[in-house]
């Protein structure tokens, strides 16, 4: 009897230009040989892959929007400021609670903060049952605990530690120009999309409240087309009719330049008949509930806290965005054409829980996993304490982005603002160092 051995390795994925379709090329692709036959080995079956967006519309979306727009009236007014905003939504009703430690928070605003973010979403018709000017608005916010605070402020970024236990992942796959997972990108798109649509007035029969969600067939790990599309929009009286007629035409335009849409892609638009009743009229809403759609659409791990309304302090949302921006340049550099990372913290302390960062490139990577973990806590280029964290990437100065920028439409793969932890800044210092 013969032994198995690798004869050789090969990989012919390629980065895709923006706007560009999706090419179907193969994965790593490994030969066996045993004893003198030559297998090939570790090209995946053909799998459908679902992710779903929800529009900033959505009451979850409205309630995270409000959260992170106090978050940054907090900042503005104090840097240093503690935030852990929370916010629910009814029925024309609004409340925000939680824990606030703010130089100058008496004179925030937060009632005439609630009533702009809701107006700029578009919930302006008293009718509808949840409008700008004639909610009641509930405020309960309240100062931050100190027991937490001891172990969160120690004076300097190096020795910060994290605001609370946990662990958090941050992702990035080359199947796309984003670096993001093809149907949540793509579910994304649709709905921004639509968006500028109803605002511009292109739409009119359009109201706020939105959810889109496709299903996409892989075929050798790649994107191949869309199987199924599924649009559930809120409407007027009027659009009620209009939308399922004119909806997937519309869908198919934006999609277009992907060339994944075909004669057998199915639609299904408003499935439930009708979507006149919505936003926090229709569902109740809060902070936080959407954390897959903020994140990779489940095609990674997540660790399950929330980012709206946190201020970097809290590992949750900071370390996560770092997570993802080393993900990211790993997989620009071409170590790996997938990279899941996870780190994990515990309260007030400030180095990652067993000084371990864990990395799992599901079979693409061109360099050992342990190679790549031991240069991420070791080589010099990141750092993952929560102060450097914040440091690096200037989480409490935004520079042409806020936070409340980021509380619709994803977290991540955005391209409209200058979001750091998008930024490419290191591929070249890391293909420098697995060079050697």
């Amino acid at each position: 009897m013969g032994t198995w051995g690798i004869l050789s390795v090969r990989y012919t994925g390629r980065s895709i230009p923006e706007g560009a379709p999706f090419d179907n090329v193969p994965p790593s692709v490994a030969y066996f040989v045993f004893p003198s036959e030559i297998f090939q080995m570790n090209i995946p079956r053909p799998y459908i892959f679902t992710s779903e967006s929800v529009s900033e519309g959505h009451p979850d979306k409205v309630c995270d929007q409000i959260s992170d727009a106090i978050l940054d009236a907090c900042l503005r007014a104090d840097p240093g400021a503690h935030v852990a905003c929370e916010t629910a939504a009814g029925p024309d009703f609004v409340a925000n609670l939680g824990e606030i430690t703010c130089a100058g928070f008496e004179a925030i605003d937060k009632e005439a903060i609630v009533r702009g973010v809701v107006r700029d979403i578009g919930y302006d018709r008293p009718a509808e049952g949840f409008d700008a000017a004639t909610l009641t608005y509930l405020d309960r916010l309240h100062g931050q605990s100190p027991d937490i605070n001891q172990g969160v402020s120690r004076g300097s970024d190096e020795a910060q530690g994290a605001g609370d236990q946990g662990m958090m992942f941050g992702y990035a796959t080359d199947e796309t120009p984003e670096f993001m997972p093809a149907p949540l990108a793509l579910s994304h798109l649709i709905l921004r999309r639509l968006s500028a649509l109803r605002k511009d007035g292109t739409l009119p029969w359009l109201r706020p409240d939105a959810k889109t969600q496709l299903s996409v067939l892989y075929r050798d790990g790649r994107p191949a087309r869309i199987d199924t599309v599924v649009v559930s929009h809120m409407t007027t009286e009027e659009g009620d009719a209009l939308i399922r007629r004119e909806m997937p035409g519309i869908v198919r335009d934006i999609l277009a330049p992907y060339r994944l849409v075909d004669n057998d892609t199915i639609f299904h638009i408003n499935p439930t008949g009708r979507f006149i009743t919505g936003g926090p009229n229709g569902d109740s809403g809060l902070t936080g509930r959407k954390i897959i759609v903020d994140t990779y659409g489940g095609a990674s791990s997540h660790g399950g806290g929330a980012f709206s309304g946190k201020d970097p302090s809290k590992v949750d949302r900071s370390a996560a965005y770092y997570a993802r921006y080393v993900a990211k340049n790993i997989v620009a550099a071409g170590l790996a054409a997938r990279c899941n990372i996870q780190v994990s913290y515990a309260i007030g302390v400030a180095t990652p829980t067993s000084i371990c960062v864990h990395v799992d490139t599901e079979g693409t990577a061109r360099v050992s996993e342990e190679r790549i973990e031991d240069f991420l806590m070791h080589g010099g280029l990141f750092d993952f304490r929560p102060g450097m964290i914040t440091r690096a990437l200037r989480l409490r100065t935004p520079e042409g982005w806020s936070y409340r920028d980021t509380a619709a439409y994803g977290h991540f793969g955005r391209t409209d603002k200058p979001f750091p932890w998008e930024a490419l800044d290191k591929v070249d210092a890391l293909r420098d160092a697995f060079r050697k």
